[in-house]
């Protein structure tokens, strides 16, 4: 059975309580089953590595909400999506926010010495993937039709 081109992809807003959970998990994770990390110069490359990284999330995040509020469409995932974003980050990834959120928890990770994060990073983006990025793309493709699948072969699905 499909659904009307107006129903939201989504009655739960699931990508920011994935990624809450697992920044959640990786600092209890960390704490309550510490894991070795790397000693200097290594260490401290990687902390570097992880600001960069955390930047560069924040950075394809902020550019993301702002190509969907020029384009006048939802940034929420519970909303219809009124226009089809195919411009700025949304060129090279159809979903730059998900992108952005795992990078984010992977730097959060190189930061604190703490590899818990690379596992519950994964495990959100897998999630994300089922019970959000498929979701999305069948209303985007039931409410967009051609230009939808055009836009499929052109931009890669996270990267």
């Amino acid at each position: 059975m499909s659904q009307p081109t107006d129903a939201p992809p989504s009655r739960i807003p699931w990508p920011p309580i994935l990624y809450l959970v697992a920044v959640a998990l990786g600092i209890l994770a960390g704490v309550l089953l510490p894991s070795p990390w790397f000693g200097s110069p290594l260490a401290d490359i990687l902390f570097a590595a992880g600001w960069l990284m955390v930047i560069a999330a924040l950075a394809m995040d902020i550019a993301a909400l702002r190509a969907l509020r020029r384009a006048g469409t939802t940034i929420l995932p519970t909303r219809t999506s009124a226009h089809l974003v195919t411009g700025g980050p949304y060129a090279f990834s159809r979903n730059p926010i998900y992108l952005g959120n795992t990078m984010l928890v992977i730097g959060i990770g190189l930061i604190t010495g703490n590899p818990w994060f690379f596992l519950f990073a994964i495990l959100a983006a897998f999630a994300t993937q089922k019970l959000a990025v498929e979701p999305e793309e069948r209303h985007l493709a039931q409410r967009f039709g051609k230009h939808y699948r055009d836009y499929q072969k052109r931009a890669r699905r996270w990267f």
